[in-house]
């Protein structure tokens, strides 16, 4: 949809999302990552999740974050009628390529105060050895 933005924000974007409520995909899973000596810290914004909503899997030199939670917000009177049903069913992931030499066992996670922080060994990288390739000229 082409509309005008003010600070990189959809003017509409609150008008829009309003029958729906709930966090929009720009607001989930955002992550700082700063470089240590040795390693790469990771700070993923993850609100509304629970430590046992979210999943950490190493595989192929890639570490995948996902979390998906389920939320009832059910509330009735006296009667039994539903005075309010809003639910909540969702699911999120994200990839970062670590390298193909980090071990499972090397990554530390902690989730406090809705935000996963990671640690991830520093690979370093091998020097490249620079090939001479030639054209062999018959003659």
């Amino acid at each position: 949809m082409l509309m005008p933005s003010i600070f990189g924000e959809n003017l509409l974007d609150d008008w829009m999302r309003f029958p729906f409520g709930g966090y929009s995909e720009n607001s989930l899973m955002k992550t700082d990552i700063r470089e240590s000596d040795g390693s790469y810290e990771m700070d993923i914004d993850m609100p509304g999740f629970q430590k046992e909503d979210i999943k950490a899997e190493l595989k192929e030199g890639y570490l995948t974050i996902s979390a998906s939670t389920k939320k009832n917000n059910d509330e009735k009177d006296e009667n039994g009628k539903y005075i309010r049903r809003e639910r909540y069913m969702g699911s999120c992931s994200r990839s970062f390529y670590v390298g193909s030499d980090v071990k499972q066992e090397d990554i530390k996670a902690k989730f406090e105060n809705g935000i996963l922080k990671l640690t991830v060994p520093r690979q370093e990288a091998l020097p490249k050895t620079e090939e001479n390739k030639c054209i062999a000229i018959e003659g």
